[in-house]
C-alpha cells in the first residue's frame, strides 16, 4: 500500500489527483487542436492576362504556444472561375513562413510589395520594396527617425500613393532627448558625458493608450520616398495627437497637391472631456475625427504665395479636420473613381459613454481640388438603429474594414458587422443607403469579408461545431457574387 501511494505521488508532483491528471490533459490536448488550425488575418486578389484566372496571397497565422507568439506564413492560390461552373482554386503545395515580418502589404498595381520588418526597442526598422522577381529597395530607419511600425488592427496604416512612388504609414514616434543632470543642476548641451555625478532625468512623461500599447510610443505619421528612401514625419500634426489609419486622397485635378487623410485621437480623450487616454483597445469610445495633410515631401509656399493666399499656407502646415460636426470617424475609405470619401462612426458610444454601440455609415462628396478653407459636409449612409425588430437589421457593428472593400460600381461597399450572435457580410450602397445581407442566412457559420475581386467577395467561413467530447473550428474561403442576398432596410 505505502509502495503504490509512492508511485502515484512520484506521477503527480503536485498532489492532483486521478481525475485532475485526466481533466487537464483533455484540456491540453482540447488547446493543441484548436492552435493547430491557422487563422486567416487577410488576403490579397490580383488580376492575371486572363479574364476567367486570378491569384489570391493569403497572410495566415498560428499560434506558436511555447514562445508566446504567432507564426506567420504567405499562401497563394490561382482562382479559375468559368461562366456559371463552380470556382476552382488550385493552392500552392505548402505556405511560406514569414520569420521576423511584421506586416506585408501590396501596391494599388500589385506589382510591388512592401515587406515590414520592425526591430526590437533600439534596433531599426527595416522596409522592403520587393517586385515580381527580387528585392528591389531595402531601407533601414533608425530610432532617431521612428521606432517600429504600428501593425495592430486599430492603429495602423499602410498605404501606397496612387503613383506607387510614396508609402504613408503610423510608426512610433521617436524617443525624446533625456534631460542629464549634475552636481551644479541641469547640464547643457556641450558638456562632457563623462562629468562625475551626472544623471540622466526622464524627461516629459507622456500616458500610452494602455492594454497592449503600453510602453509604446506616440502613433506619428510618416511618409516614407521609395525613390530616395527619406523618411519624413508629417508636418502639422500637433502633439497631444495621435494618428493612425491613414490613407492618400486621390490625385488633385491640377496634379501638384498630395494629401494624405487619417484619423487623429486627442489628448483629452475620456468621456466628457477627461485628459486621460484611459485605453482604446477594447473601447470605440474616444473621440476621433478625420484629418488631411498634405505629404511632407510637398514644396513649403515661399513667401510670395504666403502673402498673396494665406490660407493655402495655413493648410501646407496644419492638419484640417475635416469631421468637426460629428465626434467620431474612423475607417476613411476613398471611392475608387474618387468621388466619395466614406468612414464609419462611433459617435453613439461617444455621445453615451458606452464602451461599444450601435456604429453608423457617412459620406463626404470629394471635390477633385479640394482646398483646407472649403467646408466638406457629412450625408448619413446608415444611420443608428437604435431598436431593431426581432430578424431585421440590427445596426452596423464593425470593428475593422478592408483597405479595398468596393465593388466595380464605385459606389457599393463591403462591411463585415455582427449580427446577434455571428457575424454578416454586407453591401451598400453609399448613394441610397440600400443596405443587403450577402452571406447565407441559417449557416451557423461567422462570414468574414477578405478581399474583392470585381463584383465578387472572397470570405471566410468559421464555425465551432461540437462532437462527441471535441469541439473543432472550421475555416474555408468562399466566393459571394454581388446582386445575390437578402436586402434590408436600413432605417
Amino acid at each position: 500500500m505505502q509502495a503504490s501511494r509512492s508511485a502515484l505521488k512520484k506521477e503527480n508532483p503536485l498532489g492532483m489527483d486521478v481525475m485532475s491528471s485526466e481533466e487537464y490533459a483533455s484540456q491540453s490536448k482540447l488547446l493543441l487542436e484548436f492552435t493547430n488550425v491557422p487563422s486567416i488575418e487577410s488576403a490579397w486578389l490580383f488580376k492575371t492576362n486572363n479574364e476567367d484566372r486570378s491569384t489570391a496571397m493569403f497572410s495566415i497565422s498560428q499560434p506558436d504556444l511555447l514562445a508566446n507568439n504567432k507564426r506567420k506564413y504567405i499562401l497563394h492560390s490561382h482562382i479559375v472561375t468559368r461562366g456559371t461552373m463552380p470556382l476552382e482554386c488550385h493552392w500552392s503545395p505548402f505556405p511560406i513562413e514569414m520569420t521576423g515580418v511584421s506586416a506585408v502589404v501590396p501596391s494599388r498595381s500589385g506589382s510591388k510589395l512592401l515587406v515590414v520588418r520592425n526591430g526590437e526597442k533600439g534596433s531599426r526598422t527595416t522596409l522592403q520594396i520587393v517586385n515580381q522577381s527580387h528585392v528591389e529597395k531595402e531601407i533601414h530607419v533608425g530610432q532617431a527617425i521612428h521606432g517600429p511600425l504600428y501593425t495592430d488592427e486599430w492603429f495602423q496604416g499602410i498605404s501606397w500613393n496612387h503613383e506607387e512612388t510614396s508609402i504613408a504609414y503610423i510608426a512610433e514616434q521617436p524617443p525624446q532627448p533625456k534631460p542629464a543632470f549634475d552636481d551644479a543642476g541641469y547640464r547643457k548641451e556641450g558638456s562632457s558625458e563623462e562629468d562625475c555625478n551626472s544623471w540622466r532625468g526622464q524627461g516629459d512623461w507622456e500616458e500610452d493608450w494602455g492594454e497592449t500599447y503600453s510602453r509604446k510610443g506616440r502613433p506619428s505619421l510618416f511618409v516614407l520616398d521609395i525613390d530616395s528612401g527619406e523618411v519624413r514625419a508629417a508636418r502639422g500634426v500637433t502633439k497631444p495627437m495621435s494618428a493612425g489609419q491613414v490613407v492618400w486622397a486621390p490625385p488633385s485635378s491640377s496634379g501638384h497637391r498630395k494629401l494624405l487623410v487619417f484619423v487623429g485621437w486627442l489628448e483629452h480623450n475620456g468621456f466628457q472631456g477627461t485628459a486621460r487616454k484611459l485605453g482604446i483597445k477594447y473601447c470605440s469610445n474616444r473621440p476621433c475625427s478625420l484629418y488631411a495633410i498634405h505629404s511632407p515631401f510637398e514644396e513649403e509656399p515661399d513667401a510670395d504665395n504666403a502673402s498673396v493666399g494665406g490660407s493655402e499656407s495655413v493648410s501646407a502646415s496644419v492638419a484640417t479636420n475635416l469631421t468637426p460636426s460629428i465626434s467620431s470617424a474612423l475607417f476613411p475609405r476613398f471611392s475608387k473613381d474618387g468621388k466619395l470619401l466614406v468612414f464609419l462612426s462611433s459617435k453613439r458610444a461617444v455621445d453615451s459613454g458606452a464602451h461599444n454601440a450601435t456604429d453608423s455609415l457617412h459620406r463626404i462628396d470629394w471635390p477633385s481640388d479640394w482646398k483646407a478653407e472649403q467646408q466638406l459636409s457629412v450625408t448619413d449612409v446608415v444611420p443608428v438603429v437604435m431598436c431593431p425588430q426581432d430578424g431585421c437589421f440590427p445596426g452596423l457593428y464593425c470593428s475593422s474594414m478592408l483597405s479595398d472593400p468596393w465593388f466595380s460600381d464605385h459606389r457599393t461597399m463591403v462591411l463585415t458587422s455582427a449580427w446577434r450572435s455571428t457575424e454578416v457580410i454586407l453591401s451598400i450602397d453609399v448613394l441610397s443607403g440600400e443596405v443587403t445581407r450577402i452571406s447565407p442566412e441559417d449557416s451557423g457559420y461567422s462570414w468574414s469579408a477578405l478581399a474583392i475581386n470585381g463584383n465578387n467577395v472572397l470570405s471566410v467561413p468559421s464555425t465551432l461545431l461540437k462532437s462527441g467530447m471535441a469541439v473543432e473550428r472550421q475555416q474555408r474561403i468562399m466566393v459571394h457574387a454581388h446582386g445575390s442576398g437578402t436586402k434590408l432596410r436600413a432605417r
